[in-house]
């Protein structure tokens, strides 16, 4: 896995977990890799791995079977959606329609 530091390491992953369960790669209620399993997969101390899966666990993107693992949950998907849909709208769009006014664009140009 390559990281880059433009965000902290714990939410490159989450990211990467989230985007396998919007591609379908995860699908709900299939087993995760374990803390260790996939610290030693990635390449990361476990440490870095179980933040990632407390963030995921508090989001009730996961949630765990204690004594079996982590698990992706039921509404994992729909919950991954709305978080980015919001973030999308509130965080990129306006940046999108400040350049556009900048460089005298209007929404003309998505009708080609």
């Amino acid at each position: 896995m390559d990281f880059h530091g433009e965000k902290p390491i714990y939410l490159q992953i989450a990211d990467v977990f989230c985007e396998s369960i919007l591609s379908g790669t995860l699908k709900a209620d299939e087993r995760i890799p374990s803390v260790r399993e996939y610290g030693a997969e990635i390449g990361v101390n476990p440490n870095t791995v179980m933040r990632v899966y407390e963030k995921l666990t508090a989001e009730g993107i996961i949630y765990n079977k204690r004594g079996i693992g982590y698990f992706v949950s039921p509404e994992a998907r729909e919950k991954i959606l709305d978080t980015q849909r919001t973030d999308f709208l509130e965080k990129e769009v306006p940046v999108i329609r400040r350049k556009m006014e900048l460089l005298g664009l209007d929404e003309s140009i998505f009708k080609k």
